[in-house]
């Protein structure tokens, strides 16, 4: 079952003029913005480890080892004796602009578009504005979720038959009647192969079934068996016939790449089950077909939501669908993969806290003090329930509360109070929550759908990055429909178009996430660090240890670190 946390009407996806284009053109980057978290060219094995003669109090940035861990892994040896990494490094402005994962991600997608943005902070905040204003009217619809979720799951049959514009058109165009010959494969092969002699039957249905009946026609006459099956089948036969027949006028117009398609068994039956879901979910994928750009920019975002999910072993159209319809909510969370991981592995037990807001942020800004109540839920009641416990002192009637909640603490009891280790593993990236209101209920909230989900989600307990990146491809998804939606209500103002033509990957990457920008657009430093670090961020952005170095919620506080200095400048 699919979770829903907040879904508007379905709109329809109509992409054109020049707003398509510039999603269109923004799909390339969605395969790098995202990249997918298997593995890489360019990992190491293990490697022989920084030793630093001491910690200084620059390294106690966490409150916890997260900057001496970062600086024992393979990432770090390797990265660390890059000298074009190390000059990066080195910039005073690198820190403030690594602190924002999300902006890091886009510009090492497009380091070049990023930095030339960079360097006018007026038109920086003009197509911030420009796309925060695209972001506020994006919402999942179930229509577009389910379009997503199709193509993602069944990305290979999808990517194939959206190589050719046209092909897809005709099929999204007639999807009913040619879900229907999908049933029919031996007369569907026969009618691919030689496409162009079915022609004739646009507008005549009667003489098509005729034909079939009586094994007339030189066409169908090594299928004779097959075609008279199809014309008694009247399921079939009303989907053929819908809208005069016009499935057989897409036939002789598209007989090259039919026939392509129907050379395959294997080919034609992927094809019949991509189409057959096609069927299901008709005016999106009509939307789609409509523009080639559309097309183009949702196959990209379907296949690195394929890449993200399938990395997790999580590809599947519960989780795809999930993410979908609530990809806000998974987005808001994608710079702190490790939050995301815990949540997935105890989902039930964390909904159960968001339930209990005051306790589930003096547990998140305190973590490390309720560790040791992993396999002692008693221990943690009695407390709750008595107020002995410092660590809940401040909230001794939420505690008493959630204490005094049956089903919450059957939930934290799940797995042998694995939630209360979960916080205290994770203890720095669930502070920087607490002091965040609506991220603690994102948290919350995406608790809430991963437990509804368990079995879709469970895998992303140990692969939370993997979650984050599908719910940015799936945002870029929705911010394209929303344009879309725009275009067709003629609501697409003429400054957001050209916003969009002026620079596509920064604004696709702006309208996914508007907070992440908005917080770059004031900071000088910042912005002047990236727009004069272009050949660098280009230089690295497809190095997978980078990447991985970068994506560390440690990261930011490791660059201001006195070790990680010393490392940088001493290799």
């Amino acid at each position: 079952m699919t979770t829903v946390v907040s879904t508007k009407n379905n709109r329809k996806l109509f992409l054109t003029s020049a707003g398509v284009l510039a999603f269109g053109l923004a799909a390339y980057g969605l395969g790098r913005v995202y990249p997918p978290m298997g593995p890489s060219e360019g990992t190491v094995a293990p490697a022989d480890r920084y030793v630093s003669a001491q910690v200084t109090d620059a390294d106690v940035t966490l409150g916890d080892t997260a900057v001496p861990e970062l600086m024992q892994t393979d990432a770090f040896q390797v990265m660390v004796k890059d000298p074009t990494f190390r000059a990066l490094a080195s910039d005073p402005g690198f820190a403030a602009l690594a602190s924002n994962q999300a902006v890091m991600s886009a510009l090492a997608a497009n380091p070049k578009a990023f930095a030339e943005l960079a360097k006018s902070p007026a038109a920086f905040a003009n197509m911030l504005s420009q796309a925060s204003h695209l972001s506020a009217t994006t919402q999942a619809s179930a229509g577009h979720a389910a379009a997503l979720s199709a193509m993602a799951v069944d990305h290979a049959a999808f990517a194939n038959l959206a190589s050719d514009s046209n092909l897809f058109s005709a099929l999204a165009g007639n999807a009913a009647a040619f879900a229907a010959l999908g049933n029919h494969p031996a007369a569907f092969a026969a009618m691919a192969g030689n496409s162009a002699a079915f022609a004739k039957y646009a507008n005549n249905l009667a003489a098509f079934k005729s034909a079939a009946l009586g094994g007339t026609d030189a066409a169908m006459s090594a299928n004779k068996a097959a075609f008279a099956a199809l014309a008694s089948d009247s399921k079939a036969m009303s989907a053929l016939g819908a809208n005069n027949a016009a499935a057989f006028a897409a036939l002789g117009a598209n007989s090259a790449a039919f026939a392509k398609l129907g050379a395959s068994s294997a080919s034609l039956a992927a094809a019949s089950h991509a189409i057959n879901l096609m069927a299901q979910n008709q005016a999106a994928f009509a939307a789609l077909a409509g523009n080639a750009a559309a097309l183009n920019s949702a196959m990209g975002a379907a296949n690195q939501m394929a890449a993200q999910l399938g990395s997790a072993s999580a590809l599947n159209a519960a989780a795809a669908s999930a993410v979908a319809l609530n990809a806000k909510t998974f987005a808001s969370l994608a710079g702190n993969s490790r939050v995301l991981s815990a949540l997935a592995g105890n989902s039930a037990a964390f909904a159960a806290l968001g339930n209990h807001p005051a306790a589930f942020a003096a547990m998140a800004g305190n973590a490390a003090a309720f560790s040791k109540y992993a396999n002692n839920l008693a221990a943690f009641k009695a407390a709750a329930l008595g107020g002995s416990d410092a660590a809940m002192s401040a909230n001794k009637a939420a505690f008493a509360a959630l204490a005094s909640d049956a089903k919450a603490m059957s939930a934290l009891g799940g797995n042998n109070a694995a939630a209360f280790a979960a916080l205290g593993a994770n203890a720095a990236a669930f502070k920087a929550l607490s002091g965040n209101a609506s991220a603690l209920q994102s948290s919350a909230l995406a608790a809430k759908v991963m437990a509804q989900n368990h079995a879709a989600f469970a895998n992303f307990g140990n692969n939370g990055a993997a979650l984050g990146h599908a719910a940015l491809a799936a945002q870029a998804f929705n911010s394209a429909a929303s344009a879309a939606a725009l275009q067709t209500q003629g609501k697409l103002s003429a400054s957001m178009t050209a916003a969009m033509q002026r620079n596509p990957a920064a604004f696709s990457a702006m309208a996914a996430n508007p907070a992440a920008f908005a917080a770059l657009a004031n900071n000088h430093a910042a912005l002047s660090a990236m727009a004069r670090n272009a050949s660098a961020f280009a230089a690295l952005s497809s190095n997978a240890n980078f990447a991985k170095l970068a994506s560390m919620p440690a990261f930011s506080a490791a660059l201001q670190s006195g070790s990680f200095a010393k490392a940088v400048n001493t290799n």
